[in-house]
């Protein structure tokens, strides 16, 4: 005679066991399917990232000069691939032609200028950088400039960059930046020497600020 007690409890445990086995291959599928979803959205987000993001470097020579004015009235003509910087006994100005070869709009932050040539390979802390009176846009593929001016004649950096400017030594400049929403900042390192009676600029190396940097 059958043991129906026995039959009932081993049909209750194989159904439990196929229903375990298949809650398993649902959980690994749905665990697959997120991975995947996962790793569609991060690629989804590095391409508009990658849209977005700019790229600064020194302007062509053969592009156009740029007239750029400062809040006294004072106005600097600044050439392609080149720089204009004047000392006076209370202001020194300076402003630079600058590309962007990027793919999305630059928005300048700050900046940090000082005489001679950057050889470390850092750039200066975010807290050293001074922060744009107005919001400067590159657009890609275009051209614009970035300018600054130093008011304090008592200050060090004053002396300095004025001297430097008088004497024709080389400068270094750095480029605070970021994308229109305000992230992928970046850090690109200029120098600026003359040359006859230019100033040229070229370009040393970026920095990124918000991702790791790819050396």
């Amino acid at each position: 005679m059958a043991d129906w007690v026995t039959i009932s409890s081993l049909a209750t445990a194989g159904g439990t066991l196929v229903l375990a086995v298949a809650t398993f291959a649902s959980v690994r599928s749905a665990n697959r399917s997120a991975r995947t979803a996962d790793r569609a959205a991060r690629t989804a987000e590095q391409s508009l990232l990658a849209g977005l993001r700019p790229l600064l470097v020194s302007s062509r020579l053969q592009d156009p000069k740029q007239k750029v004015e400062f809040t006294e009235g004072k106005w600097l003509a600044v050439p392609g691939g080149c720089g204009a910087l004047e000392a006076t006994e209370n202001v020194v100005y300076f402003a630079t032609s600058i590309r962007n070869i990027g793919t999305g709009v630059a928005v300048l932050h700050g900046w940090h200028l000082r005489e001679g040539l950057r050889r470390e390979r850092a750039h200066p802390p975010l807290e050293e950088f001074t922060t744009q009176v107005r919001d400067i846009y590159v657009a890609p593929g275009d051209i614009s400039f970035w300018q600054g001016a130093f008011r304090d004649p008592a200050a060090a950096e004053f002396k300095a960059v004025a001297a430097a400017i008088n004497t024709g030594d080389p400068l270094s400049l750095d480029l605070l930046y970021g994308d229109y929403e305000g992230g992928q900042r970046v850090i690109t390192q200029f120098t600026m020497r003359r040359e006859g009676e230019r100033w040229l600029t070229s370009v040393v190396r970026h920095f990124n600020v918000d991702r790791p940097d790819p050396r």
